[in-house]
């Protein structure tokens, strides 16, 4: 990808120096690193459950708690430096933000829409936000609630040991969270939501993964018209998010973990579907065509 040339957002936070450690219940606490983090994330996924539960589940057993995630409980601050491979992502992280700040500002404009830019947070194991504590096992999140993007840049290192590598393979990671956004300003993350609360856990899963989809094709309509106006793209770069997409599909997941393949606890679909979403959001540009709800 051409990302050196562009500018950098002013709307990232960098909050990578910064590492809460836990006090209370005990004392002592117990820490995990990124990596423990991560690779729970991934099995909470494969197998339906919620990361920070199984987080709280290994913190029991290790008689402490996860550096504040229990609730309650006192936190200190550790300062990090953060290295220079890291600052690196950090600074290509802050170039792929400012382009889709540039790209969706002129989509939403044709549609007579204005467009608010969310800000991005860098952080490292975990972090506070108006969705309340996540660790790094949640992986990259949108929170509507102060409309802002969460990314551990360790997740990078996960999605290549995953077999999605390469700068495509990131600015994707970017460019879905940042379509959850749109899907905020847009209504359809609240009408999601609100049709959750009314149905079954399954039913509420398979709506989970339109939205999911959605984002998916939303990244590839920012990527179209980022290439279209600046030649962002290099050859082989669509190949890496294609890659990427499927690296993270649920079927995916849950096989590396070692389970049975189980569709209805699906929360972002299948390899094959965050594959064809993402490269219909590619190939045609258009936000109208990435109504994942009726297809």
């Amino acid at each position: 990808m051409r990302w050196k040339i562009g500018r950098r957002s002013t709307n990232v936070e960098d909050r990578r120096d910064e590492e809460s450690t836990g006090g209370g219940m005990g004392g002592g606490g117990f820490r995990v690193g990124w990596k423990t983090m991560l690779l729970v994330g991934v099995v909470g996924l494969a197998l339906g459950q919620n990361p920070l539960q199984l987080l709280s589940m290994l913190s029991s057993l290790s008689g402490g708690n996860l550096g504040g995630l229990g609730g309650g409980s006192s936190s200190q601050v550790r300062h990090n430096t953060p290295s220079a491979a890291s600052n690196e992502e950090a600074d290509f992280v802050s170039a792929i933000l400012a382009d889709t700040e540039d790209t969706w500002s002129v989509i939403l404009s044709r549609a007579g829409k204005q467009y608010q830019a969310p800000h991005l947070v860098l952080f490292t194991d975990q972090v506070n936000s108006a969705c309340g504590m996540s660790s790094a096992a949640t992986g990259p999140f949108y929170c509507p609630g102060d409309q802002k993007v969460y990314i551990d840049l360790g997740f990078f290192q996960t999605l290549s040991q995953l077999g999605a590598s390469g700068d495509f393979a990131r600015a994707y990671v970017v460019g879905h969270e940042v379509g959850h956004h749109i899907q905020n300003l847009l209504g359809v993350s609240d009408q999601v939501h609100q049709l959750q609360q009314r149905m079954g856990q399954a039913e509420g899963n398979g709506l989970s993964v339109r939205l999911e989809l959605q984002a998916d094709c939303y990244a590839g309509v920012w990527a179209h018209h980022a290439n279209k106006q600046r030649q962002l793209l290099e050859p082989g770069d669509v190949e890496e998010g294609l890659q990427a997409a499927a690296s993270i599909g649920d079927d995916r997941l849950q096989g590396q973990a070692g389970h049975r393949v189980s569709p209805e606890s699906f929360t972002h679909g299948s390899a094959e579907q965050r594959v064809s979403w993402l490269n219909k959001g590619l190939q045609t540009g258009d936000i109208n065509a990435c109504n994942t709800f009726t297809k």
